[in-house]
């Protein structure tokens, strides 16, 4: 599911801790000094011929390695959960829930630069992207060949990263602004918890 890898990606990426330096040195930081985090987001996804989905927002909370919540609320409801040995997937819409072993699959996935060790230079190419709108850019693409995502950037202001653009193998582009940003806020076991509602169909992989 598209959706449930862009939050892998993101639902780590909403706070990095107030540095001096380029994109570079903030993001260092982010992966050193920054140990959860929550706030909310708002999500826009296009192709590359010019189509659009309707515009997503929510919440996020995450705390490393491996935990995070991520809650779309708008247009509709969906919900990803980890609490670092499962993934699981509520679509409120389908009452469906999924449950997966979280496993291997964030090594090997751009989730490794957010949730991961700070050895994410090893999985990608990651480079100072320079300023635009306002924002100092780093660029990380996946030294893997097999992929989903061709390139990753996140864009920094005072230490704190303002947005996200994540293009995928499948022509689309998804924009991601956080808000609301609070950094290593206590967050109880409960967070990263999920119960399927009454009458949900319930699946594992």
């Amino acid at each position: 599911m598209h959706w449930l890898r862009l939050a892998v990606v993101a639902a780590g990426c909403a706070l990095a801790a107030p540095a001096h330096g380029n994109s570079l040195d903030q993001l260092r930081a982010f992966l050193t000094q920054t140990s959860s985090a929550r706030g909310q987001f708002v999500q826009r996804v296009s192709t590359r011929g010019g189509s659009a989905q309707p515009v997503a927002s929510g919440r996020f909370a995450f705390q490393r390695p491996g935990k995070f919540r991520w809650t779309y609320e708008k247009p509709y409801e969906q919900v990803i959960v980890a609490d670092g040995t499962r993934l699981v997937l509520f679509d409120k819409d389908l009452n469906q829930v999924t449950i997966r072993k979280l496993g291997g699959a964030l090594p090997s996935s751009p989730a490794s630069i957010l949730f991961g060790s700070n050895e994410f230079e090893k999985e990608f190419e990651v480079t100072d992207a320079g300023v635009r709108d306002g924002l100092e850019w780093v660029q990380a693409k996946p030294r893997a060949k097999d992929s989903t995502f061709e390139l990753i950037e996140i864009g920094f202001r005072d230490g704190l990263p303002q947005a996200m653009r994540l293009a995928d193998n499948f022509g689309q582009v998804t924009q991601l602004i956080f808000s609301k940003l609070e950094r290593n806020p206590k967050l109880g076991a409960e967070t990263f918890g999920f119960t399927p509602p009454k009458g949900a169909d319930v699946l594992t992989d």
